[in-house]
């Protein structure tokens, strides 16, 4: 970069930084309004999807009545005189007769007439082959719209499909679903000063933010394709920019790690002028992570398109993702901002003036405490390998003990469900 380039660079009048829960609703918002397009599906084929309109289920569930037990259904008292059997998949014909028992299978439809069901390992059978027991008082029997009715809404738009709403939508008679698919993402490395394989040295740092990235991203349920992943992407705008377009031609998201601030190799800037995005959020007074930022590129044709500019050092890229890229991705596939638990500390944790200040914080779970965890530097990972998420200082405040404050946890894999 030339003397003249790099004057000028020292001279951008950098905005003052948008408050932390200020950025994360501005990201989700611009996320909604972009919401990808609702698409019909094959059921083996939403998983990982976001249902794009509520869950009702088509008929009663259960759909007719249905025996809960193997065993007999009967009519009356017994003894029963045994007429028939009934197993899972028929339609049975009424039982008339008082005194007349059909043998049932667990799932099958309960004949009309019927007053109870005897379970097959309580009953005996009588000398002349008749079925004798007593049959419990409580009906062995499922009823219909015992779990939904028709009509109901069992699930609201914005539910992410994971097996488990796979299995209920084909209960209730779905063969496809309207959803929203997953978004698409890339990541550029920026920064010639980073190693790709064996240990630093000689001035040169490992890259742990290509690897790491975007395995973070599919656990907020992107994909991300070992294509998408490029660098070291060279010093220079040039490269920069070749580099952007390219990824921004496939993704709905390109994330960047470093070159977010007006350093004589920062280019990031530059490269989003130069492709004509605008910012959505400019810095975020946080800590760590403050030089972060989202940018939005709006094609002739109406397509939307983001860039996340996540800061170099590895924990505050965590911080930019867990920030601005979660709730921008919430957005995007249509789904509710995500709403931020709280814990208690069981320890001190410093607040950092005027910024918000996410801390790295291990739960208990069963006490509802958060204990924050050492080697925590904007530059280590050490700390957040062993964390379970951040707690969230907020400014001009210090996290005191006992005090409960809100917890950012990091990720689980795509279709976990976190523990209450």
């Amino acid at each position: 970069m030339s003397t003249e380039t790099a004057s000028a660079a020292e001279q951008v009048a950098v905005p003052p930084p948008a408050g932390w829960e200020e950025a994360r609703s501005r990201v989700y918002a611009v996320g909604l309004a972009a919401a990808l397009p609702a698409v019909g599906r094959p059921l083996a084929e939403t998983d990982g999807h976001t249902l794009a309109e509520p869950l009702t289920t088509r008929t009663d569930l259960p759909a007719f009545p249905t025996s809960s037990v193997d065993g007999w259904a009967v009519r009356g008292d017994g003894p029963w005189r045994v007429v028939g059997r009934v197993l899972a998949g028929g339609s049975p014909a009424p039982l008339t007769d008082d005194g007349t028992t059909v043998e049932i299978a667990t799932g099958a439809m309960v004949p009309e007439g019927v007053t109870a069901i005897l379970r097959v390992e309580e009953s005996t059978r009588t000398a002349d082959g008749r079925v004798a027991g007593t049959p419990r008082p409580t009906p062995e029997w499922r009823e219909p719209g015992e779990e939904a009715r028709a009509g109901e809404e069992l699930l609201p738009a914005g539910t992410p499909v994971d097996p488990a709403v796979i299995g209920l939508a084909a209960s209730c008679g779905h063969d496809t679903l309207r959803v929203r698919r997953p978004p698409r993402a890339a990541l550029l490395v920026f920064g010639d000063e980073l190693l790709t394989s064996g240990p630093p040295a000689a001035g040169r740092v490992r890259d742990a933010l290509g690897p790491a990235v975007p395995a973070w991203l599919r656990r907020y349920g992107c994909q991300v394709r070992p294509a998408d992943v490029v660098g070291p992407v060279a010093d220079t705008l040039p490269a920069h920019v070749a580099a952007l377009r390219a990824a921004l031609a496939t993704a709905d998201l390109v994330c960047t790690t470093g070159g977010t601030m007006h350093g004589p190799v920062d280019h990031l800037h530059p490269t989003l002028e130069a492709l004509g995005a605008d910012y959505v959020v400019n810095t975020v007074a946080v800590r760590p992570g403050f030089p972060m930022l989202l940018a939005r590129l709006v094609d002739p044709d109406g397509r939307v398109r983001f860039v996340a500019g996540l800061p170099g050092n590895p924990q505050s890229a965590i911080v930019a993702i867990v920030s601005l890229v979660a709730p921008l991705l919430a957005g995007l596939q249509g789904r509710p901002m995500p709403v931020l638990p709280h814990a208690t500390l069981a320890d001190a944790v410093p607040g950092r003036g005027d910024h918000t200040h996410l801390a790295l914080v291990r739960l208990d779970r069963a006490a509802g405490t958060a204990h924050p965890v050492r080697h925590v530097g904007s530059a280590m990972l050490r700390g957040l390998a062993g964390a379970d998420g951040f707690a969230v200082i907020r400014p001009g405040t210090t996290g005191e003990p006992g005090a409960r404050v809100p917890v950012v946890p990091l990720p689980l894999l795509p279709g976990e469900r976190s523990c209450p």
